[in-house]
């Protein structure tokens, strides 16, 4: 409300002038004046008395005055993408912190035939700058601004971009933002919207307001509205209430960092909530029994009688037994002395060893580690349950919740799932058509985090090819190993070797680590595609699977095959017995154990697969005839050989950077990237005339080593790599020169004197700026002799 410039009206837009309960006259859309009138804001309740209708047009150039708002005169303008649906059709404009009123704000300047179009003065527009009401840590005291040129947002019309901009304003405004403005200046903007909300409606700046979140259409046919009637409320929000459930939230898992947010956001605006209905299915309230309670107020706590209900029901847990003792028996009483721990009343008739045993399971079972849920259900019943956990159990901070796992809802090839347009599949019709494992696998495939998730057909399939495939090869690489065909397990360990055993070590960890947070799509990629693909990588190191050494392929196939059993234990039971006979299901094998990851092992591998692409398109680009054929074709050129210069250590601008970075690094986080380039700008590299063009070349190199230290740690940010270059290179001289079609390779270090070095210098190789990980390269070219050869034949 203090930073408003403006407010804002359809041109289109049909509205009227309402007449309320005490006099006033209100300007909106005809639908808000109807939800109104069933609020007790018109003389006669459901009665609106509408004093004239128009259209937006005649809202345009209207002065009016804000709540709140620094500015003591501001405009009505147009603006063509208000909903008439939504709200009252008259919208405020903050454009430091809206992103969509800061793009139409400044069309409207930039653009005087849109101004003209509209008979927009430019006195109403032109003096309005951006007023900071709100700053945001991520973006300072203007978000609107800043994220629009982050995402280069040109005008009001680019829609995707402009609901990722207020995606990634609006909520960090709630959860991170602090008061610029007003009484509450300097106090967090989650702790103050309700008192800046009360303090409007105590001053008669605003009345309450309420609608349906979508359109809501009665059997009979008519628009539903939200009426004021006799109800219950449940007092969310109360100070000493909230408190506890956002610590309780503060020690949960929630799995996904949106999801946390969400929760924060649905603990900062919820207050009183209707938790009461005349009619239907429910539990009567205790102290109103007319009334019943909703659905989503009631159960919150129905985790803690599932670690009871199957005593209850002769220890059956579907119920199907007689119960165990009557339903009368279970009083209030009761519950308190299995939930609270507190002792029975005297003339309890309770069954006390059923009792004891009930008490047992509830606190064997309490707190529950995990609730899956859907996302949708965060702005009430999970909320709810946090709440009301850390209401009965107020005391006892032992029994509230320690995980929520929110997911989407599951699409089909992209698209909503529906019966209608025939884009529907029950969990039977994929299993007959691709095979459980095929379809588990392209359910754990579809997608982490709490999107929706997207079973693609294709994957299915893709699925059962891949099986097919894969059990082929074991068994043909279990034949060749029986046959002595591959290298014996105690054959010394070459490059290949520790890259592809440091690979399945990898594997296992990360895989487990995704397991373990629940995310399955991760899991795959790591245990089976990240794994398969290491598994290839080596085959090709080793000229084929001859060369592969035959503890390292058992190895794979064990561990593969266990990593995966949680999405296709059809496939990996068929492995497990009938392929390597081992005894037991899979199921019971447990997790893999392998040794820690080696980031200096896996970094080396990473750089040999990198350049050998580097490789394979430099020589094909240093032999390509030239794009201009001329009168008489050049001889046909060839490359041989191919000489590196290795740089041993970081210099110059670059070790600066590694020492900031170096400095920055702590317990395995680094600061925002504009506190590291802060420091480089203050570093002694700022008085060099050069700055300007090194500082383009800064952000890239920073980015690059801080994933590089996510990875393998403070050692990535030192002068020197984590592992020897040179000597990778040379181990790996023939490998390099098989797969890019060379003879051979010379490796040299940069400063070296060498005639090689003369002559890469002599063809326009920059040897110089060689930097670690990045070798200069030259490609030893020859033309072909042709004598005596038609090359035109």
């Amino acid at each position: 409300m203090y930073g408003q410039t403006n407010c804002w009206a359809l041109p289109d837009g049909d509205y009227g002038a309402f007449e309320m309960a005490d006099g006033d006259v209100m300007v909106m859309c005809d639908r808000a004046a109807r939800n109104l009138a069933f609020q007790e804001h018109t003389k006669t309740p459901g009665v609106v008395n509408k004093l004239l209708g128009f259209k937006g047009t005649a809202l345009i150039g209207c002065a009016v005055k804000s709540p709140l708002a620094v500015l003591e005169k501001i405009y009505c303008l147009p603006m063509m993408t208000i909903l008439m649906n939504k709200g009252t059709g008259v919208v405020t404009s903050v454009p430091s912190d809206s992103p969509m009123d800061f793009m139409a704000l400044g069309d409207l300047k930039a653009k005087p035939a849109l101004r003209e179009k509209f008979g927009v003065k430019d006195e109403w527009v032109m003096p309005f700058e951006v007023v900071p009401c709100v700053h945001i840590p991520e973006f300072g005291d203007a978000c609107a601004p800043i994220v629009c040129e982050q995402l280069k947002i040109k005008s009001q019309n680019e829609k995707v971009k402009l609901e990722e901009a207020k995606g990634k304003t609006y909520l960090k405004g709630f959860t991170d933002g602090i008061m610029l403005l007003g009484v509450h200046k300097g106090e967090p903007v989650k702790l103050v919207k309700q008192k800046i909300r009360d303090i409007m409606i105590a001053d008669g700046g605003a009345i309450v307001y309420s609608e349906p979140e979508k359109q809501v259409t009665s059997r009979s046919g008519d628009e539903c509205v939200v009426a004021l009637t006799d109800q219950w409320y449940l007092e969310y929000g109360e100070d000493a209430w909230r408190e506890r459930s956002e610590k309780c939230l503060e020690g949960m898992v929630t799995y996904h960092e949106e999801a946390r947010k969400a929760f924060q956001h649905t603990l900062g605006w919820l207050r009183q909530w209707a938790c009461s209905r005349a009619f239907g299915l429910g539990t009567r309230m205790p102290w109103d029994p007319q009334y019943l309670i909703e659905s989503l107020s009631d159960s919150t706590i129905y985790m803690a009688y599932y670690t009871v209900a199957h005593l209850l029901q002769g220890g059956d847990m579907y119920g199907k037994a007689r119960p165990s003792v009557n339903p009368e028996a279970m009083t209030d009483d009761v519950w308190d002395a299995i939930f609270l721990g507190t002792e029975p009343s005297a003339g309890s008739a309770f069954p006390k060893d059923l009792l004891d045993e009930m008490r047992a399971e509830f606190n064997f079972w309490y707190p529950f580690d995990l609730r899956v849920s859907g996302k949708d259900l965060i702005q009430n019943h999970l909320t709810f349950a946090i709440y009301n956990h850390t209401a009965i159990w107020d005391k006892d901070e032992g029994k509230w919740p320690k995980g929520f796992r929110t997911n989407g809802h599951l699409l089909l090839n992209g698209e909503k799932m529906s019966k209608s347009t025939g884009n529907f599949k029950t969990l039977k019709t994929a299993i007959e058509e691709y095979s459980a494992d095929a379809m588990r696998f392209a359910l754990a495939d579809a997608g982490d985090g709490i999107e929706d998730a997207n079973f693609v057909h294709d994957t299915a399939n893709a699925a059962i090819l891949r099986f097919t495939k894969e059990l082929e090869w074991i068994e043909s690489i279990r034949k060749e190993s029986a046959d002595g065909t591959l290298r014996p397990a105690d054959s010394p360990a070459t490059f290949a070797d520790k890259v592809f055993a440091n690979a399945i070590n990898t594997a296992i960890a990360q895989t487990k680590d995704h397991y373990e947070n629940m995310m399955f799509r991760e899991a795959l990629k790591c245990g089976y595609y990240d794994l398969q693909s290491a598994r290839d990588a080596y085959r090709v190191r080793c000229d084929g699977d001859a060369g592969m050494r035959a503890d390292l392929a058992a190895r794979f196939i064990e561990v593969s095959t266990l990593l995966v059993v949680p999405f296709v234990p059809h496939t990996c039971e068929h492995v497990w017995g009938a392929i390597l006979g081992k005894e037991g299901s899979v199921t019971k094998a447990g997790f893999p154990v392998g040794d820690a990851p080696d980031a200096s092992i896996a970094a080396a591998g990473k750089y040999l697969d990198d350049l050998v692409k580097t490789v394979r398109g430099g020589v094909a680009k240093a032999t390509a005839p030239p794009k201009k054929k001329p009168a008489v074709p050049p001889p046909p050129k060839v490359c041989e050989r191919v000489d590196f210069f290795v740089a041993e250590k970081f210099g110059g601008w670059q070790e600066v950077c590694l020492g900031i970075l170096a400095d920055k690094f702590v317990d395995g986080n680094f600061p925002a990237v504009n506190e590291i380039l802060d420091a480089v700008k203050a570093s002694p590299l700022a008085e060099d005339a050069n700055f300007k063009n090194v500082m383009k070349m800064v952000m890239p190199f920073v980015k690059f080593k801080m994933n590089e230290a996510k990875v393998a740690g403070a050692d990535a940010l030192g002068v020197r790599l984590i592992f020897d270059e040179a000597g990778v290179l040379r181990e790996n001289a023939d490998f390099v020169a098989r797969v890019c079609g060379l003879k051979s390779i010379g490796v040299f270090t940069a400063d070296a004197s060498c005639a090689e070095k003369e002559a890469a210098v002599k063809g326009g190789v920059k040897v110089d700026q060689a930097t670690p990980g990045s070798p200069g390269v030259n490609f030893v070219v020859t033309e072909l002799s042709v004598e005596g050869v038609d090359i035109n034949k």
